[in-house]
């Protein structure tokens, strides 16, 4: 999520690579391709959920609002918006919300979008730094509407997102595989004294499949061999789960410094894109699942991983949409019919991640909503 960035430029440092290409090269992770047969038109139809939800946080403009965060827009629930308005076959609010960022975000000297947008400051976009997260859900969601409605401008600016993705925000050649930067600038080894730092949430695998019908000229299952294996690699503490912010100077991956060391906001949606992307395998799910099964009438626990236990909780009855995925990814649990009903009184973040892991569901485990 949003929630903390850095400012910056793209680099790599090669004590960096050499230390880290061992770390992978030992890695136990094969590397497994994602399917891209899975089209995302259709798969949340004009329900009351998707209906409360643009209620709630798509304005007549089409700027999605983050109710929770100071009434803030963001490159990430633009790209949000735009893929749920396509699973509901809502042509005319994804046009809103594109046409919004477009006009408001895409303000750098490129094809990527400023990452946030705020409404009581002129200007409104204080820093023009992207967030690939953001980008990548944008583009994603261009790809998407490409192949569900017959505008071949989508595809068009699908096609410029992703070059400049893979231009600006992936490093493909490495002696350790592809590396997915948080952000144009502020995140490389010459920009921290701790970097490179990456954000492993940002590793939006179902995105990675579809990419290649616009800008097949990239390797971006590349990126996915290599995420599974960050992922794996990024294991602290008793709990053995990832911090939100993720330090591989060392060639040993740590809690990034000036971060929180904390499985917090961002790095829950690490199984969201998994299960979503197909890869429902046991040893990806397992510690999430773990800390999610004592986690009791509480909450959503947000971890402190130097003492694997709970340091908040996060209360709000969507995010229970996360561990109701996994479990039905990886054990055919059923998905628990109060998550397929929007939470009246939940904000932005929670209720998207709601209608997110239900999408994921439909697409890929629908006999998880057979009752």
């Amino acid at each position: 999520m949003t929630r903390y960035r850095f400012v910056a430029k793209q680099a790599l440092g090669s004590l960096f690579a050499v230390a880290f290409a061992m770390l992978i090269m030992t890695s136990s992770v094969a590397a497994e391709p994602v399917g891209g047969d899975v089209a995302l038109h259709g798969m949340l139809p004009q329900s009351d959920a998707w209906r409360a939800y643009k209620a709630r946080f798509v304005t007549a403009q089409g700027r999605v609002v983050d109710t929770a965060n100071g009434l803030v827009s963001h490159s990430e629930g633009q790209g949000y918006g735009m893929l749920l308005a396509v699973a509901a076959d809502d042509r005319a609010t994804f046009e809103r919300i594109w046409g919004w960022t477009r006009a408001n975000l895409f303000i750098r000297n490129d094809e990527l979008a400023a990452w946030r947008w705020e409404p009581d400051k002129r200007p409104a976009v204080a820093d023009v730094n992207n967030a690939s997260d953001g980008d990548l859900l944008i583009a994603w969601a261009l790809v998407e509407a490409a192949a569900a409605w017959p505008d071949p401008a989508y595809r068009v600016a699908a096609r410029r997102m992703a070059l400049d993705i893979g231009r600006k925000l992936v490093l493909f050649n490495t002696p350790m595989g592809s590396l997915l930067l948080p952000g144009a600038s502020g995140f490389a080894a010459e920009d921290r004294a701790d970097g490179p730092v990456l954000n492993l949430s940002y590793y939006v695998f179902p995105a990675f499949a579809r990419l290649p019908l616009v800008a097949p000229e990239f390797d971006w299952n590349s990126l996915v061999t290599t995420g599974l294996r960050l992922i794996e690699a990024a294991q602290f503490g008793p709990a053995k789960l990832p911090s939100d912010w993720v330090t591989f100077k060392s060639g040993n991956p740590q809690p990034a410094a000036g971060f929180p060391a904390a499985f917090s906001y961002n790095a829950i949606r690490i199984p969201l894109y998994l299960a979503w992307a197909g890869f429902d395998q046991p040893r990806y799910h397992s510690s999430f699942l773990q800390v999610w099964g004592k986690r009791g009438a509480r909450g959503f626990p947000l971890v402190d991983l130097a003492k694997g236990q709970a340091s908040a909780w996060a209360e709000e009855a969507s995010y229970e949409g996360i561990p109701a995925l996994s479990a039905c990814a990886t054990k055919g649990a059923s998905f628990p019919s109060q998550l397929r009903a929007p939470q009246a009184l939940d904000h932005y973040y929670p209720a998207t991640l709601q209608l997110l892991a239900l999408i994921a569901v439909r697409m890929r485990y629908p006999s998880c909503l057979k009752d």
